[in-house]
């Protein structure tokens, strides 16, 4: 499925794409849901492409703006450099055009993280969503990010979207490196799931002139992103509730503002509970509730106990969703 070039970008080789830096690409428009879709198992462990697909044409009656593949919620940090490229060249055979499709290509190098940037680019990708990189957070400066995401934005074929998820890797992306790698041509917007709507608004007000684009990183607090002029959401409880938070989304377009608080605060103990609370186990096994498939985790993650279980069920079916 996927060119000789990729292979060897992915081996770190000397590919004619790490020594010349793309023209950086037209800005994508990001307004709208993204689902970051889970990854399917089989029970030995493989990554399960046929109820992969069968999730995106369930998906297919919701009116997203696209998809985020290998992000978080798609368990990426557990899948090999190959699989990862897999999966989003399949959701990309699998996908509309018209949908846009942000893979998720974070690593913990620069070096690395340019390789699987183009390697995603091959694969179908739209924009490439690159998380911090996180292992010697020490280390990481506002001037340490600023160059690592400068160098791979300028080396990526596709747009690049930040990505700060401080509830995983333990670091916030500073709000001076977001400033200042918003004026580079090639990078898109953010994905913030850090839930400090200070911050988003003060991002928001700041890079107005540069044409930012802020995604909202959590269902839970949608409504106050999209108060404060973010672009729409990349929301884990999506694939779950997607015509919920589209519904949302229209709400708060329409002005509707009272029908989308009584509606955001149905939202707001199912999103926690399928992200901080329970994490990835708990959000398959509510797939499956809500009948797409979700299925085991890859190890070490561990499936609910049954107290959490019912605890699960407890936050959905309170607020009139099971």
């Amino acid at each position: 499925l996927l060119c000789p070039h990729v292979w060897q970008a992915l081996g770190l080789a000397a590919c004619r794409w790490l020594r010349t830096p793309a023209t950086p690409g037209t800005r994508l428009d990001l307004r709208g849901i993204f689902p970051p879709l889970t990854t399917p198992f089989t029970a030995q462990g493989e990554v399960d492409y046929s109820r992969l697909e069968e999730n995106l044409h369930r998906y297919a009656t919701a009116p997203f703006r696209g998809f985020v593949v290998q992000g978080s919620s798609g368990e990426y940090a557990y899948l090999t450099p190959q699989e990862r490229l897999a999966v989003v060249s399949r959701v990309r055979q699998a996908v509309p055009r018209d949908k846009l499709l942000l893979a998720g290509s974070g690593c913990e190098s620069t070096q690395g993280t340019i390789a699987m940037t183009v390697g995603m680019a091959e694969a179908g990708a739209d924009a490439a969503l690159v998380v911090t990189p996180c292992y010697y957070r020490g280390a990481m400066t506002s001037a340490a990010l600023i160059h690592h995401y400068s160098q791979v934005a300028d080396a990526s074929p596709i747009p690049v979207v930040l990505y700060s998820v401080p509830a995983n890797t333990g670091l916030e992306l500073p709000l001076e490196a977001v400033l200042t790698l918003s004026q580079h041509p090639n990078i898109a917007g953010l994905k913030d799931s850090g839930g400090d709507i200070t911050r988003l608004g003060l991002i928001v007000h700041k890079t107005r002139t540069e044409e930012f684009q802020v995604l909202v990183g959590s269902a839970g607090f949608l409504l106050a992103g999209y108060a404060i002029g973010a672009c729409g959401g990349v929301c884990a409880l999506a694939n779950v509730l997607g015509a919920p938070l589209c519904q949302l989304e229209r709400l708060c377009q329409e002005g509707r503002w009272q029908e989308a608080q009584a509606l955001q605060f149905r939202l707001i103990e199912p999103n926690a509970a399928v992200t901080r609370k329970f994490g990835i186990p708990a959000l398959k096994q509510a797939m499956e509730w809500f009948g797409y498939h979700g299925g085991p985790c890859r190890a070490p993650l561990r499936p609910l106990s049954e107290a959490q279980l019912e605890e699960l069920r407890r936050d959905f079916s309170i607020n009139g969703w099971l």
